[in-house]
């Protein structure tokens, strides 16, 4: 070997040393940072999360979803628990259908520690039990991505807001009850002698509650004042009209309830599946016009928290809202679609008459409180009748 190739080998041997020594010399490099996992029993929004898209895949590895309280004709929420199956592939456990808002409180108390396939993940409730739901911490914020464009009644933090509304009604079956009553005074007379029914235990249904309360306005109540409501049931009940047992839409169709109470996107959901058998009459009573919503929530002990937080999501897009007006339900987000010319003709046809909602005596959260709480302590002293499902 040459000296110049000597040369150069010992130089590159050279370099190779330092190079090596100066590597191990070296801090080690810092690693990426890995981000924290997600909690999603306190994810507040999807962007939280990481986007709608994580929520999904979330929701996905699941699997599951479970409501409660949701009668599949009632607002249509059977096609919308077929269609949110379909959509994301995830199996709905449908809860105790026909439950009322108390019930589904108590089913969030009673499965909080064992989440098994009796705890709700979502709850849909009458206005009243809201603010009872978050001070027990039983429901927990969350805000979908159309927060903003809801009306109604809305928990500024996103515990609950409203989902639905309509006024309320007579629902008459027409086969059995010749002459229809027109106003809340007119059902006391005799000629309806045990043909009157609630659609549900004043003391643990909204709706039922809500009935009690429209009556007090129709007989000189007020807002801050139920008591003429218990009087009128109570009179009710003496004089034979009212019956012990709660209206369902079997008991109306074969004629056992002819006379019920409902809001009227049921009342007109009943009519159009009953397609004349029977005929159904629909009467706005004219001493109150009553209205009210519902809210929804996500329970705080849920099993399936993406799941539920997914199924908010989807009620509130511009299908699920579409979804809802199918079944003559006002959904919360209807004035805002309207204004955007996002509503369909033939769903705009199903909403109630321009007014009706709008000139509607709707009850604060407040007084629904303070209303659903003396009906529920005082029925049974008062009007003294107890009202359970048929056998």
């Amino acid at each position: 070997m040459s000296v110049t190739k000597q040369l150069f080998v010992r130089m590159v041997a050279s370099l190779i040393l330092a190079a090596t020594i100066l590597a191990a010399c070296a801090p080690a490099a810092t690693p990426a940072p890995t981000a924290a996992p997600v909690d999603w029993k306190t994810v507040k929004s999807a962007q939280e999360a990481g986007g709608l898209e994580a929520l999904i895949a979330q929701a996905k590895v699941e699997g599951n979803l479970h409501v409660i309280a949701l009668p599949r004709d009632w607002c249509n929420y059977g096609e919308m628990i077929d269609t949110f199956k379909a959509k994301y592939g995830i199996n709905v456990v449908e809860i105790n259908p026909e439950a009322g808002s108390a019930d589904e409180l108590e089913a969030i108390r009673a499965n909080k520690e064992s989440g098994g396939p009796q705890a709700p993940d979502v709850i849909d409730i009458g206005v009243a039990f809201g603010p009872t739901a978050k001070e027990e911490g039983l429901i927990t914020p969350y805000k979908v991505k159309k927060f903003d464009t809801i009306s109604g009644v809305k928990d500024a933090e996103g515990y609950y807001y409203a989902d639905y509304g309509g006024v309320l009604v007579f629902q008459v079956n027409t086969d059995v009850v010749k002459e229809v009553p027109q106003d809340w005074s007119d059902l006391l007379g005799e000629n309806y002698k045990g043909q009157i029914a609630i659609a549900g235990d004043p003391r643990a249904s909204n709706q039922a509650a809500q009935t009690v309360f429209s009556a007090a306005i129709a007989n000189g109540g007020s807002l801050d004042n139920v008591d003429p409501g218990l009087q009128f049931f109570k009179e009710l009940a003496a004089n034979g009209n009212l019956l012990p047992v709660i209206a369902t839409s079997g008991t109306f169709a074969k004629g056992e309830t002819p006379i019920t109470f409902a809001w009227n996107y049921l009342a007109l959901a009943a009519k159009e599946s009953l397609a004349g058998n029977p005929n159904v009459e629909i009467v706005y009573p004219k001493s109150v016009n009553w209205g009210g919503w519902y809210l929804q929530a996500v329970s705080a002990y849920a099993p399936n928290p993406a799941a539920a937080r997914l199924w908010q999501e989807f009620l509130y897009s511009d299908e699920g809202q579409k979804i809802w007006m199918k079944g003559f339900c006002v959904p919360a987000r209807f004035g805002d679609m309207n204004a955007a010319g996002a509503v369909p003709a033939d769903l705009l046809a199903k909403m109630p008459a321009k007014g009706v909602m709008e000139n509607a005596i709707i009850p604060g959260v407040d007084q629904l409180a303070a209303a659903r709480e003396k009906i529920k302590n005082e029925w049974d002293n008062v009007v003294g009748l107890d009202i359970q499902a048929a056998p």
